[in-house]
């Protein structure tokens, strides 16, 4: 009878301190929205690393879950001929992968909104190869942008060979290809004998968008590298390097140890990707973040504020006074992206895989206000 009391009065203060906490965090302390990593991990990836924490396994990548977590991703771009391979970060992905392909004389194109060009501390430049930078609106490359290019780099030898594009889906501005817009470009690449590289830092947000058509299966088809980001959708760290184009297969895995990218314990990143990929998992976690994102576009736009971008991900870029904006940075965080004017400035709100309703609802109670 006691030990029933007990544990009726300790179900009781469980569910108060729970309450107590979610008033504290949510009234007290600030909310993230500045990018989707603050967290951790999904719960799934945790329980999966401590039941196989014991496990003897190969390294290097040569483990079971590693093996399996390959197999699966194969059969999800339906192309058991690709090479997979785990690398910790998005930065690594895009140097490995940039270095790797192209000869010293070689160039990579470039949005200027990149974020190769913008955020990688000149990584690519500093393996010897320009990036040259193209201005969008929307943050997407067409083959009508690398025209110009190509006819401004014909005085060989004298000029950098532009020889790889490089896209993001979502892009550093939220916004997304279509299948058209996708096909346009690899068949432009191809015509003129130019690598498509897609980074996947955001490519789940990309593929569960709202007015996306394009699937895992096609962006394969249509590429001839792309990754599977992991660290910006509920894994730990990790991406996942996708090679399509076999001519660029070979020899792949010593750019991976002469990087430092080779992890002994690449368990680790198999795990994660193996428990991402089961039962889509990576997608109902994407779906999330950009649901959240636009219960926040959506109020914005009811109280007719304007956006830099129209976006359908997770990330989106109201257009503010500076007022507000300085009464919004009280109680939550996030990027001031640009300044539209003396009153008037953009700013980055990112939702993520647990951003809860609480602080989306609290977000739009105080923007109502």
């Amino acid at each position: 009878m006691l030990d029933d009391f007990q544990y009726k009065s300790n179900k009781i203060l469980l569910k108060f301190c729970s309450c107590y906490f979610n008033f504290f965090y949510f009234y007290c302390m600030k909310f993230s929205f500045k990018n989707d990593y603050s967290e951790g991990c999904h719960p799934n990836i945790l329980h999966a690393l401590l039941q196989t924490n014991l496990d003897q396994q190969a390294g290097y990548g040569e483990d079971d879950y590693s093996l399996q977590a390959k197999e699966l991703i194969k059969e999800k771009i339906k192309n058991p001929n690709s090479d997979i391979y785990f690398v910790s970060g998005g930065t690594q992905a895009n140097l490995i992968v940039i270095s790797s392909i192209l000869r010293p004389y070689q160039c990579v194109i470039s949005a200027s909104t990149g974020h190769i060009l913008n955020y990688e501390t000149g990584a690519i430049e500093a393996t010897g190869h320009k990036i040259l930078n193209i201005n969008t609106e929307d943050g997407k490359i067409r083959p009508s942008d690398i025209i110009p290019v190509l006819e401004g780099h014909q005085n060989i030898p004298h000029q950098v060979m532009p020889k790889l594009v490089y896209i993001s889906n979502s892009t550093e501005l939220g916004t997304i290809y279509n299948t058209k817009e996708l096909e346009d470009l690899f068949t432009f690449c191809k015509a003129n004998g130019l690598y498509l590289f897609m980074d996947g830092a955001r490519l789940g947000h990309g593929l569960t968008s709202e007015i996306n058509d394009l699937t895992l299966e096609k962006v394969a088809e249509l590429t001839d590298i792309f990754y599977i980001g992991g660290t910006k959708n509920g894994a730990l760290i990790g991406e996942a390097i996708v090679i399509n184009n076999q001519d660029l297969q070979q020899d792949f895995a010593f750019n991976i140890k002469q990087k430092g990218a080779l992890m002994a314990k690449g368990r680790l990143l198999g795990i994660q990707f193996l428990e991402l990929m089961k039962n889509d998992l990576y997608f109902d976690l994407a779906k999330h973040a950009n649901n959240q994102a636009m219960k926040i576009k959506n109020a914005m736009k009811d109280k007719g504020v304007k956006f830099l971008t129209d976006t359908y991900t997770n990330q989106i870029f109201p257009i503010l006074t500076n007022s507000l904006i300085a009464i919004l940075a009280e109680k939550f965080d996030f990027f001031v992206w640009e300044k539209i004017n003396e009153d008037h400035s953009a700013i980055r709100l990112i939702t993520s895989w647990n951003t809860s309703d609480e602080a989306v609802n609290r977000f739009i109670e105080i923007l109502n206000k």
